[in-house]
């Protein structure tokens, strides 16, 4: 009989696992094939690609879409491959780190893009440039790396060197379990987030007064501020994944008995979810994009005259 139960109970812990793994894999196809369809119409039309401001949001979106797929390989590995190379380990969760901190960073530029269309416009063509956006998304993921590069140094620093050459799960709070990667998490964390809320602070401000002290083209700089908002509700949806262990240990306490079940949804919800809620609400709200994506989807050309798109 206790024969009996153990392999009832490993059935059903065979059971639970493969149906999360299959429903984080569905819905990370899910969100790659959607943002794949806003890649593809951005690379259907020159409007697009020469303009920054769909430059920066093309490349939030393909981030995400990097984000996704390294986040879902992560979670599947959990369960498949309890035992990877910590060499392989440390470079996917560099990249993983390094995608996670470029989304906020992506929309601070496209913020500061908005400002400058609204506040200086005469000299937006000559400070957005397509060469300077491509430098700032070069500087963006140089910027975004860091982190991950500093987790690194500290692991090689506290560890001995030994350790590469062993195998483990593959996790941020198994890989880096030591006191001074909490403290330099906590740091960095705070750096990054605290930069990015006074860009759009400051940005959403500065366009604010501008409306109100505009005699012609309101409604452009009315539309910019709402710009502006949408990207910092795109951050906070961003920002949901930084509250998975809180979360997680709050309700773990709670209910301890759903610990897991609690944990994988909470995974859903503020680590796969935002992928495809953000890109997707600034991808339809743009009404440019939207009138391509529609010819796309329902296999018509729809032309738009660039002249008429006002800046």
């Amino acid at each position: 009989m206790n024969s009996t139960m153990s392999d009832y109970t490993a059935a059903e812990r065979y059971a639970e696992a493969f149906a999360k793994n299959f429903t984080i894999v569905l819905l990370g196809i899910i969100v790659t094939c959607v943002n794949g369809m806003f890649v593809f119409t951005f690379f259907k039309s020159s409007l697009f690609y020469n303009d920054p401001r769909y430059i920066l949001y093309i490349h939030m979106v393909i981030n995400d879409m990097l984000l996704v797929f390294f986040s879902v390989s992560l979670s599947v590995m959990a369960y498949a491959w309890p035992k990877v190379p910590l060499p392989f380990c440390v470079s996917l969760l560099i990249i993983s780190s390094t995608t996670h901190k470029n989304t906020p960073l992506t929309l601070a530029g496209m913020a500061v893009e908005r400002y400058i269309s609204i506040c200086k416009p005469l000299h937006h063509h000559q400070i957005c440039t397509v060469r300077r956006t491509y430098i700032l998304i070069s500087l963006i993921w140089g910027v975004g790396v860091l982190p991950g590069l500093a987790d690194l140094i500290l692991f090689s620093v506290v560890r001995p060197l030994s350790v590469f050459t062993t195998s483990s799960l593959c996790s941020t709070t198994n890989v880096y379990s030591t006191p001074y990667h909490e403290e330099q998490s906590k740091i960095t964390h705070g750096i990054y987030t605290s930069v990015v809320w006074v860009i759009l602070v400051f940005t959403y401000y500065q366009v604010l007064i501008a409306a109100r002290r505009a005699s012609s083209d309101k409604s452009s700089a009315k539309k910019a501020q709402s710009t502006i908002l949408l990207h910092g509700a795109q951050l906070l949806l961003s920002m949901l994944s930084n509250i998975t262990p809180v979360i997680d240990k709050i309700y773990s306490q709670l209910v301890p008995t759903l610990r897991s079940k609690i944990t994988f949804l909470n995974y859903l919800l503020t680590n796969l979810l935002p992928r495809l809620l953000s890109p997707l609400i600034y991808g339809v709200r743009d009404k440019y994009f939207f009138k391509y994506l529609k010819g796309l989807l329902s296999c018509r050309l729809i032309n738009i005259k660039v002249d008429s798109i006002k800046q």
